[in-house]
């Protein structure tokens, strides 16, 4: 199986003292009124139903830029984080975007959710500047010359549960519960099956709800469980997430839960309360809070916002260092004539050593990383050997 061996500093960076987090502020832009300031923006959901996505995107940004700051800049250039609420609405979205150029945004985060994110980048392109995605993991995401990703995409995360599933014997009767409404999990779904029909993976039933029906899912649940399934694939965000584990535990439903990156936060979503019904529930996930190439990461993180980090702010965190690593090969500042098309090229020639794992990146704006699973233990997460 493969690992990530995360580290919490880019490759560019890790030689550098860093002497702490600087302001909280997600405008902080230098330690130096004079030094030439990079202004890197991004669009997420900073309230609504998807707002914790949104936020731990802005947070984890947010200390990779004091970081940076703190330890000079590069190129003598200090960096700056905005963020706009898109409520991962697309049309709100483009109006975010407009908002952050209005602003001066010289590079941008692109967008938080896929459809946001490829409203987004339909403006990034036109401007010509570098767009690296945090998260948005649909293909259309990064369709453009200038747009990149830390995260997976979606068929990759569906067709590596499904080898995981078959690799480790987990399972001799799989079920699936997905989102078609959603273009993450229906995506992840569709590649996840037609691994499964490749490699001979058992799928006894197929169950779906929209975004119109995502509270209640006793029907679906009924259906797994007459199924004979002995493992649910969840390939869903955590907010539903907790609604499935509730349910199925109050109908005595006894399968193993196997989710993705979306499923990241569940811990927090379901409740200290209901923490025990989280117990061996496995997901793909790039960033575990509790390894110790992530502890002064979330020793900061949790000091300054109060919270334990998920792999959003760590995918976050590793997009701007990503930006810096960029900018220390090209060897440009904001100021140079150049600096747009020389930010891109350098892309592809870089190699990050983040929190998610040592990436690269191919020209079609991929990141290229290793993928390993975890399961949940006494409400931490343990990865899977």
């Amino acid at each position: 199986m493969k690992k990530f061996f995360a580290m919490a500093m880019v490759a560019v960076m890790a030689a550098a003292s860093l002497t702490g987090c600087g302001s909280t502020s997600s405008n902080n832009s230098s330690s130096s009124s004079d030094a030439e300031t990079l202004v890197i923006g991004g669009t997420g959901p900073l309230t609504g139903d998807n707002a914790t996505y949104g936020i731990s995107c802005k947070n984890g940004a947010t200390i990779a830029m004091e970081e940076i700051n703190a330890a000079g800049g590069v190129n003598g250039v200090m960096f700056s984080v905005l963020y706009e609420d898109d409520q991962a609405d697309p049309s709100l979205a483009v109006s975010a975007y407009n908002r952050l150029m209005d602003q001066g945004m010289q590079v941008c985060l692109g967008g938080v959710t896929s459809g946001a994110c490829i409203a987004v980048n339909e403006e990034a392109n036109k401007d010509g500047i570098l767009s690296i995605t945090p998260s948005a993991s649909q293909k259309e995401c990064v369709q453009y010359d200038n747009a990149f990703r830390i995260c997976f995409q979606d068929p990759d995360l569906g067709t590596y549960a499904a080898e995981f599933m078959k690799e480790k014997n987990l399972t001799e009767a799989a079920a699936v519960l997905y989102d078609k409404s959603n273009d993450y999990s229906a995506g992840i779904y569709n590649a996840f099956q037609a691994k499964a029909d490749e490699i001979g993976l058992n799928v006894v039933t197929v169950q779906a709800f929209t975004d119109q029906s995502n509270t209640d899912f006793s029907v679906q649940l009924q259906a797994v469980k007459d199924s004979g399934a002995d493992t649910l694939f969840i390939p869903i965000y955590a907010q539903e997430a907790a609604y499935i584990l509730t349910q199925a535990a109050a109908l005595g439903l006894d399968v193993t839960f196997f989710g993705v990156d979306g499923l990241d936060g569940i811990l927090e979503k379901i409740g200290e309360d209901n923490l025990a019904l989280t117990e061996d529930v496995i997901l793909v996930t790039p960033f575990i809070a509790t390894a110790e190439s992530s502890a002064d990461f979330t020793a900061k993180y949790q000091e300054e916002f109060g919270m334990v980090p998920d792999q959003f702010a760590a995918d976050a965190y590793d997009a701007v260092y990503a930006v810096a690593a960029a900018m220390e090969q090209a060897g440009v500042k904001p100021s140079d004539e150049n600096f747009n098309e020389a930010m891109i090229a350098a892309m592809t020639q870089i190699t990050v050593d983040g929190l998610t794992g040592t990436m690269t990146w191919t020209a079609d704006g991929e990141c290229q990383k290793d993928a390993t699973a975890v399961v949940i233990k006494n409400g931490a997460y343990e990865v899977m050997e």
